[in-house]
């Protein structure tokens, strides 16, 4: 069983089994590879920050939306749907909801003007923009968003989600209403309707949030499985809460009405790790070509990366020479063999050695990749020496030659490094063969 989840699984082809088989193949390869990906990348750490995030950010994120409920005359309602969403943690509700009416108030009254509404304003935006690195580190996304892209976007989601919120909330209680004034037959279905408008708004929010928040296109047939699987782990969260009153009595009985605020601060990291294992889910999906094969050895050598650094420069130059456009890491994966995440890492690699440059920095636009200068003048050694160079130690004001200066022996070995440097000038990146 274990070999064929770690070589079998990825051997299945596009023929070789019926079409509802290769549907469950591909789901099955997209679970194992989000796992792996989950697992590698240490998510509990960041979900432990985002934790800490939302705990600083939930009063002035609640309080927004109160506002804007009175606004519609439905604060009523909202704080009772804030109290369903908490009924795992009843006493944090209670006094989340006194410190928002509190902040309210004090606000309404003037006393909390200036430095102190930027302070709860700043929690807020850290929050999205915590969200949105660790969205972009599990996308690979390289590029953050730009100041005007980013006061609009957090701007538009600070407003816009509590205003959904609201109107959402209108809908349901319209709906409940409505339900006792139907008949026999119609109710159950109502009711029904009604017991599943939680999971559902749930899910299409994970779903929004997929597509929006990472600085890359996410399509809509990667996010709405990994959106709905979410939506319905969440609340199966907030059930398994609600019902493990047995463990939840005992812990009263140790911490006391202490217990409220390490429960809850569990409860929420608890939420993080569902939110961005969906993202690691979202990215396999979308990304699942790409991915595969994917070795199980990642690890890769200097020697190996300078190799495969020049076999994706040698394609990059050669496709611009005969003038075929810019490469994209899938084509480019497509072409040489080497994995999308290997393809990624090198490009970026190559980015910051100015070698080559990425065209396509929009949101909405796939990356793709050009040379930064004239082909001409690209060279094997010259590939090598940028790579050598990138970043520094600026030691003592003087960097390395502190530990070389007057050595013959050094001086010696570095001037065979640069020979051998020249002789790798002699051979132009576009004459390397490709296949």
């Amino acid at each position: 069983m274990l070999t064929f989840f770690k070589e079998d699984i990825w051997k299945i082809k596009e023929g070789d089994v019926s079409a509802p088989v290769m549907f469950l193949v591909n789901v099955v390869r997209t679970i194992v590879l989000a796992i792996r990906s989950f697992v590698d990348s240490r998510i509990t750490r960041t979900a432990a920050a985002l934790s800490f995030s939302t705990m600083m950010a939930i009063v002035p994120m609640v309080a927004v939306v109160f506002a804007i409920a009175r606004g519609f005359g439905v604060s009523r309602h909202i704080e009772e749907w804030f109290s369903d969403v908490l009924s795992s943690q009843p006493q944090v509700a209670e006094a989340i909801i006194g410190f928002v009416n509190s902040y309210l108030v004090n606000a309404k009254s003037g006393v909390i003007l200036g430095f102190g509404f930027v302070v709860m304003l700043y929690t807020v935006i850290m929050l999205i923009s915590n969200v949105e690195m660790a969205f972009n580190d599990i996308w690979k996304v390289k590029n953050s968003r730009g100041l005007m892209s980013t006061v609009i976007d957090y701007v538009a989601f600070f407003f816009l989600l509590p205003i959904v919120i609201t109107l959402t909330s209108g809908v349901s209680i319209f709906v409940t209403a409505m339900s006792g004034q139907m008949g026999e037959f119609v109710a159950p279905v109502v009711k029904m309707v009604i017991d599943a408008s939680p999971y559902v708004i749930m899910s299409v929010i994970f779903i929004l949030i997929y597509m929006l928040m990472p600085n890359t296109k996410v399509f809509f047939s990667s996010a709405v499985g990994p959106g709905i699987l979410a939506g319905i782990a969440m609340q199966l969260l907030q059930l398994l809460y609600i019902h493990s009153q047995l463990w939840v009595t005992s812990y009263n009985a140790i911490y006391g009405s202490f217990a409220a605020l390490p429960l809850f601060m569990l409860w929420i990291q608890f939420s993080w790790i569902i939110c961005l294992f969906g993202v690691h889910l979202c990215y396999t999906r979308q990304n699942m070509e790409q991915l595969l094969p994917m070795p199980y050895n990642e690890k890769i050598g200097e020697k190996d990366k300078m190799v495969l650094s020049a076999v994706l420069l040698a394609h990059i130059c050669k496709r611009f020479a005969n003038a075929e456009g810019a490469c994209t890491p899938l084509l480019l994966k497509k072409e040489t063999g080497i994995p999308t995440h290997v393809v990624v890492e090198l490009l970026d690699l190559l980015a910051k050695a100015r070698l080559v440059i990425n065209i396509g920095r929009d949101k909405d636009s796939e990356p793709a990749f050009m040379p930064r200068e004239d082909i001409a003048n690209i060279t094997v050694g010259e590939m090598v020496e940028r790579l050598d160079n990138i970043g520094s130690w600026p030691i003592y004001g003087s960097g390395l030659d502190a530990f070389v200066k007057d050595h013959p022996n050094w001086l010696h070995a570095l001037s065979i490094r640069q020979n051998y440097i020249d002789e790798l000038r002699t051979v132009r990146i576009t004459d390397l063969e490709i296949s």
